[in-house]
């Protein structure tokens, strides 16, 4: 039995055909991992943009919420991170799904090692833009107000956004070799400043950062960036000694 990490998958961009491309992508690799995973962590953005309405939720997605219930359904904990895409996720994947909701970082211990887990965005120096609009998303009378807009109008410009924005952003990082630099990026130096704060941890997991990657922490700490599901289709496995960064190669069907 293993513990298996995913991340990213932005689902409902560019277009819905290479969405739902991406979503059945998604539904063979966790076909593949269902009849060893112990239990599953989903470390954030799973959509490109949601938001729960009292009685409305964003349309499609219904093959992996199906799947993910099937994991529930046969008793193995799926854990959901919040990330800076779906950060308006309220109760429906818990009440629906039985996902367990995480808004903060987690430390927990799986197979006997210490794992530090969260998302990724807002944590880290710098990015004081981000985190100023961060509070200002989660702000709750700014989502009482978003809420009386029609979805179509809500949903339909938050997905022009990050269609115009969110893709062309991503590829300049990777062609700009922003990741490259290592011990320069937010994520490497947070998982350094909370290594010194519990040098008790040994593995910490992040999403976000899309570049898939794993480094050394501290003194003896490994920090895995699991990816993304929109290039790469990577994501990591823990058997309880090693901690394996992969990437999902099934043949298309």
């Amino acid at each position: 039995m293993a513990v298996y990490f995913v991340t990213d998958f932005h689902l409902g961009i560019p277009s819905l055909e290479d969405s739902q491309l991406r979503e059945r992508k998604l539904l063979r690799f966790l076909d593949s991992i269902l009849p060893d995973c112990e239990e599953l962590f989903l470390l954030g953005d799973l959509f490109d943009f949601w938001f729960e309405y009292k009685t409305v939720i964003p349309k499609g997605f219904v093959r992996m919420q199906g799947k993910l219930a099937e994991f529930t359904d046969a008793g193995i904990p799926v854990h959901f991170f919040i990330g800076n895409h779906d950060l308006w996720s309220f109760g429906y994947l818990h009440d629906e799904l039985g996902l367990i909701m995480h808004h903060e970082p987690l430390i927990t211990t799986l197979k006997g090692k210490k794992f530090f887990l969260v998302h990724g965005d807002a944590r880290g120096p710098g990015d004081k833009g981000y985190k100023f609009l961060k509070k200002v998303f989660e702000f709750k009378p700014n989502q009482w107000l978003f809420k009386w807009l029609h979805p179509d109008l809500g949903i339909g410009l938050a997905l022009r956004w990050s269609h115009n924005h969110r893709l062309k952003k991503l590829k300049n990082e990777v062609e700009r070799g922003y990741y490259d630099d290592i011990p320069n990026t937010r994520l490497y130096q947070y998982a350094e400043e909370q290594s010194k704060l519990d040098p008790s941890i040994d593995f910490f997991v992040f999403g976000h950062q899309h570049k898939p990657m794993q480094y050394k922490t501290g003194d003896h700490a490994l920090t895995t960036v699991v990816g993304n599901w929109i290039y790469d289709f990577t994501y990591a496995v823990f058997d309880g000694e090693a901690m394996e960064l992969k990437k999902f190669e099934a043949p298309e069907k």
